[in-house]
């Protein structure tokens, strides 16, 4: 098992490191968050690759990752950089401890949502896929990471499909932020958009797969973009949600 977590862990870093066009088109996407003097969360950090993008746009950067190899990954690759700071947990509604469900094969899908897996069995884009392990982490919520280091201008949901649970930890409207569905749980982007429109006036874009690249032109309610969704063919397989406040914070 420890040498197919670590075959598991290498495979994540070619994937995410080794297409330069896609770095390219992360920090094109990022700039329209963040610059110099802000704050991101990368909720889900897995092994950086998002870290990174957040650095390259001049933002600090908390980083909450509850797997221990990404998380050694995460401290190899950013543990030396002081505007980064590394969480070794999970992110939920609430405190406390949770038990995660581990791919081995492939960590980047490892989940703290049983139905997740559930929903994964036999689909398609998702034959394979085997959660053969669960370890016990530590979780906290946004609102104890927004107590410690201050109110983030972007946060970044990766968290298959645990998403509607990291946002039942938040209590007041961000400025921005993004999370991921799949198509095998599209449901979870109405339950999520819902959650945020109970915080703050937010308006909707999606990016599919891994492209970077916004399918509207302009933010749209929030009825708008689960109609997109629900048409999405079932091989379109994930992709990211992004709201942006529609009224500045006080």
């Amino acid at each position: 098992m420890p040498s197919q977590a670590l075959r598991g862990v290498f495979k994540s870093l070619r994937t995410y490191y080794g297409e330069p066009e896609r770095v390219a088109a992360m920090d094109r996407l990022y700039k329209r968050f963040l610059g110099p003097g802000t704050l991101a969360f990368d909720i889900g950090s897995h092994v950086g690759d998002r870290i990174g993008a957040f650095r390259r746009c001049g933002a600090r950067v908390v980083a909450v990752e509850p797997q221990p190899l990404p998380f050694r990954a995460l401290q190899i690759i950013h543990g030396r950089d002081a505007s980064v700071s590394l969480v070794q947990a999970a992110c939920g509604a609430k405190p406390g401890l949770l038990t995660l469900s581990v791919n081995s094969r492939n960590p980047t899908v490892s989940t703290a949502s049983q139905a997740f897996t559930k929903a994964a069995e036999g689909a398609h884009g998702w034959r394979g896929q085997v959660w053969d392990d669960q370890i016990e982490v530590p979780c906290v919520t946004l609102d104890q990471l927004i107590a410690s280091n201050g109110i983030p201008d972007f946060v970044k949901i990766d968290v298959e499909g645990f998403e509607p649970d990291v946002l039942r930890g938040l209590s007041h409207a961000v400025s921005a932020l993004s999370f991921e569905f799949t198509t095998i749980q599209r449901g979870l982007v109405k339950e999520c958009c819902l959650l945020l429109e109970g915080l703050g006036p937010y308006r909707f874009n999606i990016a599919l797969g891994e492209s970077q690249r916004f399918e509207f032109e302009n933010s749209v309610a929030a009825k708008e973009l689960w109609q997109f969704v629900e048409a999405l063919p079932q091989d379109a397989n994930s992709g990211d949600v992004y709201a942006v406040l529609m009224e500045p914070l006080p």
